[in-house]
């Protein structure tokens, strides 16, 4: 059984989120991977508690990090009817998926420099 402990950011948590932001993730995204990082697997409702974000900024959320493949859902059989239970946990720790976004980060940095030489080329030429 699933214990339902909500986590509650503490400050060191709100800098990371905002690094994060400032980086260009949207808050959203932020809260929810954050959330999980500091939980052994949870529900997307205690995310929705825990982070203070509605039901649709959650699934959008999880959404793009499983497509990312930083996270993963298992599902929790329960008994009798009703909607499957989803638990989330990250797929690999946090400091390499800090360090999958540096990648991603760099490249666009890389792509943005080449654009900038191009566009300087291409005024010079004219």
């Amino acid at each position: 059984m699933v214990k339902n402990k909500t986590y509650k950011f503490n400050t060191q948590d709100k800098k990371i989120i905002n690094v994060f932001t400032e980086l260009g993730m949207p808050k959203n995204f932020a809260k929810t991977l954050l959330y999980i990082s500091n939980v052994d697997e949870c529900r997307s409702s205690e995310i929705e508690r825990g982070a203070n974000l509605r039901q649709p900024e959650v699934s959008v959320a999880m959404q793009h990090l499983q497509d990312k493949g930083w996270i993963e859902k298992r599902d929790l059989k329960k008994k009798g009817k009703g909607r499957p239970v989803h638990l989330y946990s990250l797929s690999s720790p946090i400091t390499k998926i800090v360090k999958n976004f540096e990648e991603e980060k760099t490249k666009e940095i890389n792509e943005i420099k080449n654009d900038l030489s191009d566009l300087k080329k291409l005024i010079q030429s004219r």
